[in-house]
C-alpha cells in the first residue's frame, strides 16, 4: 500500500488517545440537524453553538437538499431526535459561481475530464434554490409537521448566519 494516508492515520492515532465518546448514542441531543455546503471554510457546530452529539450534519456541494440529504432528514426525524432543520449556503460559494454546465466546463478546461450530465445543482441564484429546498422540507410528508425547516446563509468571512426563510 502505498503511504497516501499515513498521516492522517497518525492524526487519527493521537485522536484516539484522548477519544471520550465511546458508548455514544447517535441521537441529535439538540434536536437539530444542518444541510449546508461541504466548503472547508464551514465549521457547522461551532457556527450554532453545538457540540459533538447534539446534531446531525449533511454536507453537499452548495449546501442543497439533494436526495441522499434529503434521505438523512427523514431518517433524522423519524429515528434521531430531530425536530429542527437549519439549511445553510454560503457566501461566495463555487458552486454559485455558475450553473451546471459552467460548472461542467470549469472541470473540463481545468482538468480536461468531462462530467457529463452530472447533475451538480449549481446556481448564481442561491436565494431561489434555498426557498425550493425549504419548501421541499416544509412540504414533505414524511418531514413537514414533525419538524420546523429554516432556510439560513452563512457568511465566511464574518461568520455570521442569517435566517432569510
Amino acid at each position: 500500500m502505498d503511504e497516501s494516508f499515513e498521516d492522517l492515520l497518525q492524526a487519527n492515532r493521537r485522536f484516539a488517545d484522548t477519544f471520550a465518546l465511546s458508548g455514544f448514542d447517535g441521537l441529535a441531543h439538540a434536536g437539530v440537524a444542518m444541510v449546508t455546503c461541504m466548503d472547508s471554510r464551514i465549521e457547522p457546530l461551532g457556527m450554532i453553538g453545538l457540540k459533538v452529539g447534539d446534531a446531525k450534519i449533511m454536507r453537499t456541494p452548495g449546501g442543497r437538499v439533494t436526495e441522499d440529504a434529503l434521505v438523512g432528514c427523514i431518517l433524522g426525524v423519524h429515528l434521531l431526535k430531530v425536530e429542527r432543520i437549519l439549511i445553510v449556503p454560503h457566501t461566495r460559494c463555487a458552486m454559485a459561481a455558475g450553473t451546471d454546465a459552467e460548472i461542467a466546463e470549469a472541470v473540463r478546461n481545468a482538468t480536461g475530464a468531462e462530467i457529463g450530465d452530472l447533475r451538480l445543482g449549481a446556481s448564481p441564484d442561491q436565494d431561489t434554490n434555498l426557498l425550493a429546498d425549504v419548501s421541499l422540507l416544509r412540504n414533505h410528508p414524511l418531514i413537514g409537521d414533525r419538524a420546523t425547516v429554516g432556510g439560513f446563509k452563512y457568511d465566511v468571512d464574518t461568520g455570521l448566519l442569517t435566517r432569510l426563510i
